[in-house]
């Protein structure tokens, strides 16, 4: 069975890390799989670009439909791939992020018309106008129109939200799928929305648990030169400074943390953009920067007494799944898939969303009870290895696949 994955990277973003690390799965299980993507970043025979025939062309597509409020549709060189001897080759697609800038959605009919599909949703933006995230509008039900938030990713400069939503739909109508969501929430927003007229099914991300395992707390501060007594919070996110990821929200929850808890508090970041909270938070800071080896992050998450998480807008993110496998208990709200990974009293604290004193009330209750911060420790190990397991979403990506094979 040959398996022919589309995505925006082979490892650049979160997207990206979860379809490579389930072409990896696959690859264990003797499953011939390939990525064809936007941005290749790994050597493999296995990994190639989707190629652009068109540059220039597509360069003045886009003045045109950037201006319009249209995004992506002007990379015309995505109806080329069915040309692509990967495709050629593949029995099923799997497809995964088709924004970022590398894919045009109006191709997804002709590429479909021949091979069976699996979409799997990483956010909201397949079933959106134009948004990867709606907060708390739920427009996306009924057509768009009249955007909210036109400047959230991917931003717009004209507001034809309910066009593009047509346009989407347009293409759905057209074309033979099978939907996966990752976590319970997206699963049912998109029984809701224009998706819901293909088959869904709920899968959930996988994670090595050998590469991601509890390592020795104390071995792990010392490699990262961490002082001896300190209470380690540590937080994760491409940019600091990303709206969505609530780099204001945990501002205020250090700054709301008693001073004698601040006192002997570490703030271990992986991210960009991290000088500003360390400076007002008033919290000793220790900034890695962005970490691409999966053996420095095992080493982060085990140094860690707690990873804290103040998103906005989530699906089933990856760092809730690499601290879980890591045995590192969570502080985050209770948004989209995060109940799915943070559940109260089980692997963390859920706090009431954008509320920033309920945050910081969970990390001081964690932080100052050793004895829960372990049982939930035991309990994210546990569940990472009973739920989340790469095995066990390579084993129900297969069946699957079968699946869409014999239906087709």
């Amino acid at each position: 069975m040959n398996i022919l994955h589309i995505n925006q990277s082979d490892i650049t973003g979160g997207a990206a890390i979860a379809g490579y690390r389930l072409h990896q799965g696959l690859l264990a299980q003797n499953i011939n799989s390939r990525l064809l993507v936007g941005r290749v970043k790994t050597s493999s025979n296995r990994v190639a670009s989707i190629p652009n025939k068109y540059p220039l062309l597509e360069k003045q597509i886009h003045r045109v439909t950037r201006g319009l409020g249209f995004n992506y549709i002007n990379h015309i060189s995505s109806f080329d791939i069915t040309k692509h001897h990967f495709y050629q080759n593949a029995d099923v697609l799997n497809f995964h992020n088709l924004h970022t800038g590398y894919f045009n959605y109006l191709a997804i009919p002709s590429l479909t018309e021949s091979k069976p599909a699996v979409f799997t949703l990483h956010d909201m933006w397949s079933f959106t106008g134009h948004c990867a995230y709606s907060f708390k509008c739920d427009r996306w039900m009924r057509g768009c129109g009249k955007c909210p938030y036109p400047d959230t990713y991917p931003a717009i400069s004209r507001d034809n939200t309910h066009w593009e939503w047509k346009l989407k739909n347009w293409v759905y109508s057209k074309a033979k799928l099978t939907v996966v969501t990752p976590s319970h929430w997206l699963t049912e927003q998109v029984k809701q929305s224009m998706l819901n007229r293909f088959p869904i099914y709920h899968i959930p991300n996988g994670i090595d648990t050998e590469v991601y395992q509890p390592l020795d707390p104390e071995q792990c501060r010392f490699l990262l030169g961490i002082p001896v007594g300190k209470k380690v919070l540590m937080f994760a996110a491409d940019s600091l400074k990303d709206f969505r990821k609530g780099g204001d929200l945990l501002l205020k929850a250090l700054q709301n943390l008693p001073e004698s808890l601040k006192a002997e508090t570490l703030l271990l970041i992986l991210g960009d953009d991290a000088e500003a909270i360390s400076e007002a938070a008033g919290v000793m800071t220790l900034n890695l920067g962005y970490v691409a080896s999966d053996r420095l992050k095992s080493i982060a998450y085990s140094a860690a007494d707690l990873f804290i998480f103040p998103t906005r807008a989530d699906n089933l993110p990856l760092v809730l799944q690499e601290s879980m496998a890591c045995g590192t208990p969570m502080v985050s709200f209770k948004i989209g898939g995060i109940p799915d990974l943070v559940r109260p009293n089980i692997t963390g604290y859920l706090a009431t969303p954008e509320d920033p004193d309920d945050f910081c009330h969970g990390i001081v209750h964690l932080l100052e009870d050793e004895t829960e911060r372990d049982r939930m420790g035991r309990n994210c190990r546990a569940l990472a290895l009973k739920e989340y397991s790469l095995e066990l979403q390579t084993q129900q990506y297969i069946q699957l696949y079968h699946q869409v094979l014999q239906i087709d």
